[in-house]
């Protein structure tokens, strides 16, 4: 691509995209509203934290169907909102009930347009020929072996097409199948189940969004983006990759800029990337074209961190004292070993397809992380003239368990239904995890102010916890070291400073240096079971130098890495202390005004058992034990006696020393959107 392919990219361009979008933030419309709605009693001008998942899977999906699942989105939403749900056990006829804690401020139920009409057509045209043709038998089947062949030949049919073109399967042919018709009924009841539980009332307890899981997966690399709407004006079907082709979502962002944006009746959406850590490097490519960037722009202002199937902010390999464009000893956390979705497939502890073995680290593509395709940005801006990669964070579950927000480390059930219920998870999902939560800064709990949030990237991920954190941009000076103690600290920093997603001021004069203005509260946890201290509080930074090289550096600024809180090893009960609240302000003393940065803020809490030693303890193998193997060995016998397959507890066993990336005690974190520095 000629390097000046950009060059034409200049303030009527960007202009031309930003009238494109809805009206966003002033003082005093701070977002526009596009419902007819009761107004929110609760409203808070400086905004507050809301804490949601946009990544849900119920039975609507075929690989949450054929997991045994059968919560649908009406159940999805009750989950949400803190009711139990039924979900299968590890054995046929088994069954466990899940609940959370704490009921979810906002949801998505996002399920796969792919399939979505074939789903409906195997589990309830009961009248149909293609009812009864053995795929959709085996789909129903609640027999563990059948539904998995059945699940295989899913996912082989979506994860092996790579061209232009996709097929259906050869029943939508048959008469009275009407797979898109299907597939539309579907879509509607997605719409009626988010409307049922959207809380229109001034009380504004509870949000849903409508959206769907875009699912190209092209040699069974994750493509994957979940399209949420800002309101009930949606497009007529879920545009899927049947519709766009394998590897082209800019058709999704033409589809969805026709259909929606310029449909002319209200209709808003954003697309959501997700797990480019399982992407082979295909997910944040170099825009081929000015259209490629403003539409990337526009459509995908945040990406999903992390969710169940591993984080995708950095990579560091312990076993090899090195990372994948990083040095960062923090980027071992909940990492994936292998770059695909057949990750996925691991049956009685054994990997069964060949790319979902491990993959070497040099291997691994720099760009399924997002901290690389961040400093990747700011490379082609000062090479082309525009950043096609200024994206926020959120976090996310990725639930096929219709249990939104189920992240909680000594509560979770599993997201993969029968497929990773009880020992299952240890034995077959031990690398993947509970996913996390995403986090919005609005004014109120409504679908227009959450939305507009997301829109400017005033977001944050989390693992799964609920602590509070705030970050303001500015200049020398901006921010006095007392503001931590002022009351009217949020004030200051909207006045004198930008939030976490946005862009410095210009830079004010040649001596002035970006000030950061960072603050943390401790997630307060529920009744008996407390929040984790925080430990620590660092600001990370990329910035391209003048030879268009990227660097990154991670600044603690807060707190204490060795305060020496950790975990009873018998029973995961946490030992020492932390902060209930950390605040500081911080100057980058290494700035270079020539120079494009970005800066985000992560929060790390003290540590704490992760859900597979929560679950190891429980069965009676202790991963921190001298004898694990033997504790290991004698349940094996047990469960093998049984009827239970494979090396059930072995993974148990795992440690940082024989593993690069396994941890038996975690750093609970949230990550904040970053806020960017471009040289005047």
């Amino acid at each position: 691509m000629p390097s000046n392919v950009f060059a034409r990219i200049s303030f009527p361009f960007f202009a031309a995209a930003l009238l494109s979008a809805p009206a966003v933030a002033s003082q005093d419309a701070p977002f526009e509203r596009t419902e007819d709605r009761e107004p929110c009693a609760d409203y808070e001008s400086t905004r507050r934290p809301f804490y949601g998942d946009l990544h849900v899977h119920s039975s609507y999906s075929f690989d949450s169907y054929t997991s045994g699942q059968r919560n649908d989105p009406w159940g999805a939403h009750r989950y949400a909102m803190g009711e139990p749900i039924t979900l299968p056990g590890p054995h046929t006829g088994e069954k466990i009930q899940a609940q959370l804690r704490r009921p979810l401020d906002f949801v998505s139920v996002t399920d796969h347009a792919e399939y979505l009409g074939e789903i409906n057509l195997c589990t309830g045209a009961e009248w149909s020929l293609a009812y009864f043709t053995p795929l959709c038998m085996m789909t129903r089947a609640d027999n563990f072996y059948i539904a998995l062949m059945a699940a295989g030949s899913w996912s082989e049919v979506v994860g092996q097409q790579a061209g232009s073109e996709k097929k259906r399967i050869w029943q939508c042919a048959m008469p009275g199948s009407d797979c898109p018709g299907r597939q539309v009924e579907f879509w509607e009841q997605m719409q009626q189940a988010a409307d049922d539980f959207y809380d229109r009332s001034s009380e504004c307890k509870f949000t849903t969004f409508i959206g769907y899981e875009y699912t190209d997966t092209p040699n069974q690399f994750n493509m994957h983006r979940n399209v949420i709407f800002r309101n009930d004006r949606v497009t007529k079907a879920p545009i899927s990759s049947y519709d766009t082709g394998a590897e082209n979502f800019p058709e999704l962002w033409r589809r969805l800029r026709s259909e929606c944006i310029e449909a002319g009746n209200g209709c808003d959406v954003i697309a959501i990337p997700h797990n480019s850590n399982l992407a082979g490097g295909k997910m944040f490519r170099d825009p081929v074209n000015e259209l490629e960037v403003r539409e990337r722009l526009f459509f995908e202002p945040i990406v999903e961190l992390l969710q169940h199937k591993a984080a995708s902010e950095c990579r560091f390999d312990r076993q090899l004292g090195r990372g994948v464009g990083t040095a960062d000893e923090l980027c071992t956390f909940e990492q994936n070993k292998t770059d695909s979705l057949a990750s996925l497939a691991v049956l009685f502890g054994e990997v069964m397809m060949e790319k979902g073995e491990p993959r070497p680290l040099d291997d691994f593509a720099r760009r399924n992380l997002v901290r690389n395709v961040l400093k990747d940005g700011l490379a082609l801006e000062q090479k082309n003239g525009a950043n096609p990669f200024k994206m926020g964070f959120i976090g996310s579950t990725d639930t096929h368990s219709a249990a939104p927000g189920g992240a909680e480390e000594d509560n979770f059930v599993g997201h993969l239904g029968r497929r990773d219920a009880g020992f299952r998870n240890v034995q077959d999902h031990i690398q993947d995890g509970p996913g996390g939560l995403a986090v919005v800064w609005a004014e109120e709990n409504s679908r227009d102010s959450i939305f507009a949030g997301m829109r400017r990237k005033e977001t944050y991920a989390t693992s799964g916890t609920r602590p509070t954190v705030r970050t303001f941009g500015g200049w020398t000076g901006d921010f006095a070291a007392s503001v931590c103690e002022a009351e009217d600290m949020v004030d200051q920093g909207y006045a004198a400073g930008v939030p976490m997603g946005g862009d410095l001021a210009a830079r004010p004069s040649d001596t002035a240096r970006p000030n950061f203005l960072v603050s943390a509260l401790k997630d307060v946890g529920s009744e008996g079971y407390p929040g984790a201290d925080l430990q620590r509080i660092q600001i990370v930074k990329g910035w391209v130098d003048a030879s268009g090289e990227t660097h990154e550096q991670v600044f603690d600024v807060a707190g204490d890495a060795q305060n020496g809180a950790s975990v009873d090893p018998e029973t995961c009960a946490p030992t020492g202390s932390g902060a209930a609240e950390l605040c500081t302000v911080w100057e980058d003393p290494e700035f270079d005004a020539g120079q494009g940065a970005f800066y985000y803020t992560r929060v790390l809490e003290n540590p704490t058992c992760r859900w597979s030693t929560h679950q190891c303890i429980a069965a009676g193998v202790n991963p921190f034990a001298e004898n694990c193997t033997e504790q290991a060995a004698a349940r094996n016998a047990e469960y093998n006696e049984a009827g239970d397959q494979g090396d059930v507890f072995g993974n148990c066993c795992w440690t940082e020393a024989n593993q690069p990336f396994h941890e038996r005690t975690i750093q609970e974190r949230a990550w904040t959107s970053p806020i960017w520095y471009q040289p005047n």
